[in-house]
C-alpha cells in the first residue's frame, strides 16, 4: 500500500476514493445505498471545525463525489447558529453535500423518548441553518446501548441504525487511525459489498503528522480568530495582542 493510501492528507483521502472507485465502487447517500452492491457512503463527522469540512467538500465536490456531513449543534468548538458557522453549514450544501445532525445524547437527561424528542428539536433548527432538509443523524461517541439496541427517530435515518453499521461494512478513521484496519483492506472491499466510510475533516486538513499535532494546530488557530473577534468586539482588549 503506498503512502498516499496511508497519509491523513487531502492528497491521500483522493487517492483512496479513486482506489475505490476502481473496484467499481459508486458514492450513494444513505437513503440509496443497498448493503449487496457496491455502494459507497462517504460520511464525515463534524468534532471540531466547520472550515475543515469545507476545504474536504471541496475536493470531493471537483471529483463529483456527494458526502453527507453531520454538524453538531451543541459543542464548544464552533457556532453553527453565528454567521461564519451558518456561511459554512449551507456552504455545504451549496457545494453539493447532504448536511445532518451530528447529536450528542450525553447532553441530554432522560430516557429514550426524551432523545428522540431532542433529535427532532435539534433536527429543525438545523434545517432553519442549512435552509435544507434534514433526512438523517449521527450520534455523538454513541453509548453501546444505543448501538445495541438500537434507536430509531420517525422520518429521520439513523447511519448508526443496524441496516448502515451491520449489514453495511464500517470503517472509520476515529482518533486519527485506522485503528481496525484501512478501508481499502476491509472485508466488505474484499467481497464487493457496501460501505460506510466515516473520516472527521480535521485529520485530512490540519497540518501535523501525528493526531496530537493537528489538534493542536486546530487549537491555534481557532485562538487567533477568537483573538481576532475579542478585538474587534471588544474596546478593553484592542490592542493588547500588540502590547
Amino acid at each position: 500500500m503506498s503512502n498516499a493510501e496511508t497519509d491523513f492528507t487531502l492528497r491521500a483521502y483522493q487517492v483512496m476514493i479513486e482506489a475505490l472507485m476502481a473496484r467499481n465502487y459508486a458514492v450513494r447517500g444513505y437513503a440509496g445505498a443497498e448493503a449487496s452492491n457496491r455502494h459507497l457512503i462517504l460520511r464525515h463527522d463534524v468534532d471540531f471545525d466547520l472550515d475543515a469540512a469545507i476545504g474536504m467538500a471541496e475536493t470531493e465536490a471537483k471529483q463529483g463525489w456527494r458526502a453527507t456531513y453531520f454538524v453538531l449543534l451543541r459543542t464548544e468548538f464552533y457556532n453553527p447558529l453565528s454567521q461564519a458557522g451558518t456561511a459554512a453549514v449551507r456552504q455545504l450544501i451549496n457545494l453539493g453535500h447532504d448536511v445532518g445532525l451530528h447529536f450528542d445524547a450525553s447532553l441530554y437527561a432522560g430516557d429514550e423518548a426524551g432523545l428522540i424528542s431532542a433529535v427532532k428539536s435539534e433536527s429543525a433548527t438545523l434545517e432553519q441553518i442549512s435552509d435544507a432538509p434534514v433526512t438523517c443523524f449521527s450520534l455523538h461517541r454513541p453509548h453501546p446501548d444505543m448501538l445495541d439496541n438500537g434507536f430509531e427517530v420517525d422520518g429521520l435515518i439513523n447511519a448508526y441504525a443496524p441496516r448502515y453499521f451491520r449489514d453495511f461494512g464500517y470503517c472509520s478513521d476515529s482518533r486519527g487511525a485506522w485503528h481496525h484496519g484501512h478501508p481499502l483492506d476491509h472485508a466488505a472491499v474484499k467481497q464487493g459489498s457496501a460501505l460506510q466510510l466515516l473520516t472527521h475533516p480535521i485529520w485530512w486538513i490540519e497540518s501535523g503528522d501525528i493526531p496530537s499535532d493537528k489538534c493542536s494546530a486546530f487549537l491555534e488557530r481557532r485562538q487567533a480568530i477568537l483573538d481576532q473577534e475579542m478585538q474587534r468586539n471588544c474596546q478593553a482588549y484592542e490592542g493588547r495582542r500588540s502590547e
